[in-house]
């Protein structure tokens, strides 16, 4: 028992210490500095020119949205799915891999987003939305995306270059956001953005690195979820890209499994998952992603009926709530938790963060 105790601390001790020798593309300086990049993303979204290709009277005629990415230059698709699908009265629609559905055409609205501009799938899907004559919106650092955008005469709004696009989900989102303002789909966001800002400015004096952990709620959650299976519960809407966000953060800065799921669509199957006694469900933690002030009554009910069903199944249950009132600052305000979260769990893990050795060997093992 001694022994297990002085493990522990021995744990503890290391969220308290300076992660400069594991973070060498230093991580943390980014996380930390989220709230200006987000200001400096929206500088873009505001700077960035309507194409005459794209008029109000083409806007007008648009049937749907479609945000071409994969893993982290996707994500920022999903959320804004999410996001404005009770505003936005044409839908968005995330494409993940190398072709494009039917109807894709003249009267889609494309943002083809590769943060590295060389993204291989993003690139067929791209080359495959040309030849439709869809309305295209590049979104990159450079690379072939940008060679490409340039021949084919269509805009670009060129993000800085040096980020893991994990790292750059303000690039990869609210630049989008800015011209879906301005093309007129949606309302102003002047007072959810400032909000926004100001609730996470507030979060990363809290969740830093210099943050002791008896007062940093990231770094207590790492501290948890160390050595176990994290399974992250969102809800349908608000909630349910945000937990993919935390399941693709824990793969791949902490180099480490972690699944998703949402209410209500696990009450139809995952619950099933914990009927059975066994050592594996012994080592999961479920993290519950929560938000007050937009839930409904019936999913709420659910939530809680679920969590007396499988409590005893598991090792244990962590509760994350949103911060703020409006919908962009509580979306946003469990993004940053997940991201700071995932990095501490590198750091216990004893791991660079940035690299993601997994991929990069697979795209040698594909390009021979």
């Amino acid at each position: 028992m001694e022994e297990i105790r002085k493990s522990k601390e021995n744990v503890r001790i290391i969220l308290e210490g300076n992660f400069s020798v594991l973070d060498k593309a230093n991580m943390i300086e980014l996380l930390e500095d989220f709230p200006q990049k987000m200001k400096d993303a929206l500088r873009l979204g505001q700077e960035f020119s309507i194409s005459s290709q794209i008029s109000p009277i083409s806007v007008q005629k648009l049937k749907n949205i479609v945000v071409l990415g994969m893993g982290g230059s996707a994500i920022g698709g999903n959320l804004l799915s999410t996001y404005l699908a009770d505003e936005l009265p044409i839908p968005i629609i995330v494409i993940r891999g190398y072709d494009i559905p039917k109807f894709v055409n003249k009267d889609s609205l494309v943002f083809a987003v590769s943060y590295s501009g060389n993204t291989e799938e993003t690139l067929s899907t791209l080359k495959k939305c040309l030849k439709v004559k869809a309305r295209v919106i590049a979104l990159t650092s450079g690379g072939k995306f940008e060679t490409l955008s340039i021949e084919n005469n269509f805009p670009i709004i060129k993000v800085p270059s040096g980020i893991q696009p994990r790292a750059a989900i303000s690039y990869l989102f609210f630049p989008i956001l800015k011209v879906l303002e301005k093309l007129g789909l949606i309302k102003g966001r002047n007072e959810e953005i400032k909000e926004t800002v100001n609730v996470l400015e507030e979060l990363s004096k809290e969740y830093r690195s210099r943050s002791p952990l008896k007062n940093n709620l990231a770094k207590k959650i790492a501290l948890s979820l160390y050595q176990y299976l994290p399974l992250v519960y969102g809800s349908e809407g608000l909630l349910e890209a945000v937990a993919m966000r935390w399941k693709t953060q824990i793969n791949e800065n902490s180099k480490w499994p972690c699944f998703w799921n949402v209410f209500s669509e696990l009450n139809h199957n995952e619950i099933v998952g914990y009927e059975i006694e066994n050592n594996i469900n012994r080592q999961v933690k479920i993290i519950y992603l929560e938000d007050k002030e937009e839930g409904s009554l019936r999913i709420e009910q659910r939530r809680e009926i679920t969590r007396k069903i499988i409590e005893d199944k598991v090792a244990e249950f962590i509760v994350c709530t949103t911060k703020g009132k409006s919908k962009l600052a509580r979306m946003f305000s469990l993004i940053y938790l997940g991201d700071l979260v995932s990095y501490y769990l590198a750091i216990l893990n004893q791991i660079d963060p940035s690299p993601v050795a997994g991929i990069e060997n697979l795209k040698k093992e594909l390009a021979r």
